[in-house]
């Protein structure tokens, strides 16, 4: 597949549909990342980061910092595959197969509400009629219980398998332990479990069009910041590696 290199992450250069045809096409235990500008930022600082995204089946260009940074450098990307979007046609494919997804990640239960991944795995269910649900499991746990949530979810054969961790511990989950999952298919989604339950809204329609959700989300989580501020470095690096002449 043809690949696009933005500072050092090569990205995947498809439509959303040619994205879902190329998941469902690929190897077992494969895994799909979403970066954004602030996850190729941290892969120049990781190593393993970096090298986690290159071992990945599929790098989806979720930021439109993504896209206007390939543009930049001369290489353009054909546009946005959002892990929202990526998911949602995902779901509809299996649910007219009749597949299967577990959901591991976000908030467990607080002992009068059900967990995120359940409330997740309610909506999904309604929206996608004939998606099963496999399993869900929090995202709530010690280094020394992976590998029983590892059975967990090899027992539960899904044909998806949702990793919501929030980045980069996704991605470093998906890559240190794919060869002991025994699923066809992971996706590392982010903060995709909270939209899906309800807890958090996406941003309206034309905003996602514009590419704003990344204004949207600060507007409501004002914390972000910090985080946001990735995206102007992001930017200034890409701008300086295309007056150099030198994409690393």
């Amino acid at each position: 597949m043809d690949r696009i290199d933005v500072l050092g992450v090569k990205f995947d250069n498809l439509t959303p549909q040619q994205a879902v045809s190329a998941a469902l096409a690929a190897d077992n235990s494969a895994f799909v990342v979403t970066p954004n500008p602030e996850i190729v930022m941290l892969a120049r600082e990781s190593a393993e980061l970096s090298e986690a995204l290159s071992r990945a089946a599929l790098v989806l260009p979720d930021g439109i910092g993504i896209i206007y940074g390939a543009r930049i450098l001369g290489t353009p990307l054909v546009g946005r595959v959002t892990g929202m979007d990526f998911s949602a046609a995902m779901f509809a494919e299996l649910a007219e197969r009749g597949g299967s997804v577990f959901l591991f990640g976000s908030k467990p239960s607080d002992g009068t509400q059900p967990s995120v991944a359940e409330k997740a795995a309610e909506k999904l269910t309604e929206t996608y009629g004939g998606l099963r649900i496999a399993g869900t499991h929090d995202g709530y746990f010690k280094d020394d219980e992976t590998d029983a949530i590892i059975a967990e979810i090899n027992a539960a054969q899904p044909d998806l398998l949702v990793v919501c961790l929030g980045a980069p511990k996704q991605e470093l989950w998906a890559y240190r332990n794919r060869e002991k999952l025994t699923v066809p298919l992971i996706a590392c989604l982010g903060g995709a479990l909270d939209v899906w339950a309800g807890t958090v809204k996406r941003a309206p329609r034309w905003m996602q069009k514009c590419g704003l959700e990344w204004l949207y989300r600060l507007i409501k989580e004002p914390s972000r910041i910090g985080r946001m501020m990735k995206l102007p470095q992001f930017l200034l690096v890409v701008i300086g590696a295309r007056i150099r002449g030198k994409n690393d």
